[in-house]
């Protein structure tokens, strides 16, 4: 049997705009996705250069991995967002041309401050109407509830939610969360990921370990986060 065709934009044709690959429409050297990450598109009128990454008017770059769900609404604000802070008005005189661009940038260029790159790892869920503020990391295996504001990184396999987001709870003990990252199931071979869908989806982290084991031994892909 076959299995979804991760350049295909549209892997459910009945439901396209629901489910899109994200992968093959990005254009933009700002953005780099991991196969089968896939965005509900359901209620955007633009791309999701347009629509979900928001303010990429810097260097920044948004870097998302494998096997992502990202729901309808998501956004990721860039650090273009940001206004200087470092006096007493925030108030953007630097992106006007003339004479207030003239008079600022130097001073716009002394005292801004870039967060980085925003680092989303493998096999994140998204749901709706998250917001992911500029420079965080959001470890893999985690969950972001709706609505939540995301101001600082997320670890590894952890649920959070809320306004600045918070945890909520821990989906594995420590130990557990090793055996997944080092497993990193996400770098496995199309045709292993296939063969152990369901225990992917309702098996242990033990589990997985065991799998990930004979799949280094049996030559495939070396797990790496």
């Amino acid at each position: 049997m076959s299995v979804p065709d991760p350049t295909n934009p549209y892997p459910l044709p009945d439901y396209p705009r629901y489910c899109v690959f994200l992968k093959p429409t990005i254009t933009s050297e700002k953005i780099q996705v991991g196969e089968y990450t896939y965005y509900d598109a359901s209620q955007d009128t633009g791309s999701f250069e347009v629509e979900r990454m928001l303010y990429g008017f810097g260097p920044e770059r948004l870097l998302i991995g494998k096997f992502c769900a990202i729901a309808a609404g998501v956004r990721f604000i860039m650090a273009g967002a940001n206004h200087l802070t470092s006096g007493p008005s925030t108030f953007p005189f630097t992106i006007f041309p003339g004479r207030w661009q003239d008079e600022t940038r130097d001073t716009f260029e002394a005292h801004a401050v870039s967060q980085g790159d925003t680092t989303v790892g493998h096999d994140v869920w998204f749901g709706r109407d998250v917001t992911v503020m500029p420079g965080v990391t959001i470890g893999n295996g985690s969950i972001i509830a709706t609505a939540a504001v995301v101001t600082r990184d997320v670890a590894p396999y952890t649920v959070v939610g809320g306004n600045p987001a918070q945890l909520v709870k821990r989906r594995y003990p420590d130990a557990a969360v090793e055996l997944l990252q080092q497993a990193a199931w996400w770098n496995w071979p199309i045709e292993v990921i296939s063969a152990h869908a369901a225990t992917l989806m309702a098996g242990t982290p033990a589990q997985i370990a065991e799998i990930a084991l004979t799949v280094r031994r049996s030559g495939g892909t070396q797990p790496c986060a």
